[in-house]
């Protein structure tokens, strides 16, 4: 397979935030250990074989990786991101013992970049590479780390490596995300399916994880009912599985239907209640007209990083503010300081916002055509670099990045969408 004969020689989450990391656990699972990667539904036995293994061999770093294996795994499932953390320690515990484990290495890693220690994690893929040239899962590692650094022909290029070498779920999917990124939305689509397709049918959380990917990438193209179909199929599989529970979400309140639009997104937050998904439903929240529940949620994502720990995320508050135009100091220290270790489009994204929230619109414009260097089908990269023209009175290039904002997504966000309708009405 090539990737480049789908658009990919030019490049984000999440993004999703964070998507770059999420193949990596579930391979580890597969490749590694001898762990049974089926058991996903309870995980308290594989906690019992690990620690066993770890009672018996006390010096030996494989109960550690099986164990830590175990953790990574149950986060993946419950999202209880915390385990990652466990996880970690245990690999330390591992690599105390056997510093030159090349399991434990590639655990080390991959955890790396699930902790968003990017530039640690790229050192360590890249000098594994060298010892183990010939391991799709390395590849992977600095696929999914020059993603987050915004190194996008490394990451291409790596990807299409970790392809040639084991062409399966997790390159797959790697292929369907920088496809996205590149605004080849069918071309993400068709690997997303494959990546589904051929995932381990004993493994609910991978084929839900598959089908939540391909439900987001239609969500961003505004293609809500394809988007809700796939996540039902997700939650049919999983039926607590948190990112398939915010994705139908999502498409509920896409379509106006609020009140399911909460439920959904409260389930999952009851779980693990991250600040983009506590976001997420005050907004919600605000669109029913509830405003006490909805202060609630946004109190808690700006105020409760002692509750909610490591599902915190400062930078996404950042833009919280900036949307909102409070605190726009603390926002552009956020989003400057992000910018300086995570050079990635949304980064970039982010830290053009807020420049423009602060007046300082040249440098926002360069900064917004940095996050569309990729031709990323995005809705929300073009209103913001749309807004920014507008404010430097370029009008008929706001018009036409606001009328593309829409004619993308319609319903790209539950607020900045209908602040896209009125500029462009000013603009007419």
């Amino acid at each position: 397979m090539n990737i480049s004969k789908f658009a990919l020689l030019a490049i984000i989450t999440f993004a999703f935030a964070g998507v770059a990391c999420v193949e990596q656990e579930q391979t580890i699972a597969h490749e590694m250990t001898g762990v049974d990667a089926g058991m996903t539904e309870d995980s308290d036995p594989l906690v019992q074989r690990a620690q066993e293994v770890i009672a018996k061999s006390p010096d030996s770093p494989k109960g550690y990786n099986q164990l830590a294996v175990v953790y990574i795994r149950k986060a993946r499932e419950t999202g209880d991101f915390p385990l990652n953390i466990k996880a970690d320690e245990l690999i330390d515990k591992a690599l105390a013992l056997a510093p030159q484990d090349l399991t434990a290495r590639k655990l080390k890693a991959s955890l790396h970049l699930t902790l968003h220690r990017f530039p640690e994690g790229l050192e360590m893929g890249k000098q594994l590479q060298k010892e183990v040239p010939e391991d799709s899962f390395i590849w992977g590692v600095i696929t999914d780390a020059n993603t987050e650094l915004g190194n996008y022909e490394e990451a291409v290029a790596a990807a299409q490596r970790m392809v040639d070498i084991k062409p399966n779920t997790s390159s797959y999917a790697r292929v369907a995300y920088l496809r996205s990124l590149h605004g080849d939305h069918l071309g993400a689509v068709e690997m997303y399916k494959v990546a589904a397709r051929t995932a381990d049918p004993g493994d609910k959380e991978v084929q839900s994880w598959c089908l939540t990917q391909l439900g987001d990438e239609f969500l961003r193209n505004g293609k809500v009912s394809d988007a809700e179909k796939v996540y039902d199929e997700a939650l049919s599989i999983l039926p607590q599985y948190p990112l398939a529970l915010v994705g139908k979400g999502r498409a509920r309140a896409a379509q106006n239907d609020f009140s399911g639009a909460s439920d959904y997104i409260a389930r999952a937050n009851e779980r693990t209640p991250h600040t983009h998904t506590v976001i997420l439903l005050g907004d919600v929240y605000k669109r029913m007209g509830d405003l006490a529940k909805s202060r609630a949620q946004y109190d808690l994502a700006e105020n409760g990083e002692e509750k909610l720990g490591d599902l915190h995320d400062a930078h996404r508050v950042a833009l919280f503010w900036a949307d909102n135009d409070i605190n726009l100091d603390a926002a552009l220290k956020i989003a400057q300081d992000d910018y300086e270790t995570q050079k990635d489009i949304y980064a970039a994204d982010t830290l053009a916002w807020c420049l423009y929230k602060k007046g300082r619109l040249d440098e926002a414009k360069s900064l917004a055509r940095e996050a569309m260097r990729l031709g990323t089908n995005d809705a929300m990269l073009r209103f913001h670099a749309g807004m920014i023209e507008k404010g430097l009175g370029n009008r008929a290039e706001a018009k036409r990045l606001l009328e593309s904002a829409l004619a993308l997504n319609p319903t790209f966000d539950l607020f900045q969408a209908e602040r896209a309708r009125k500029a462009l009405e000013e603009l007419n």
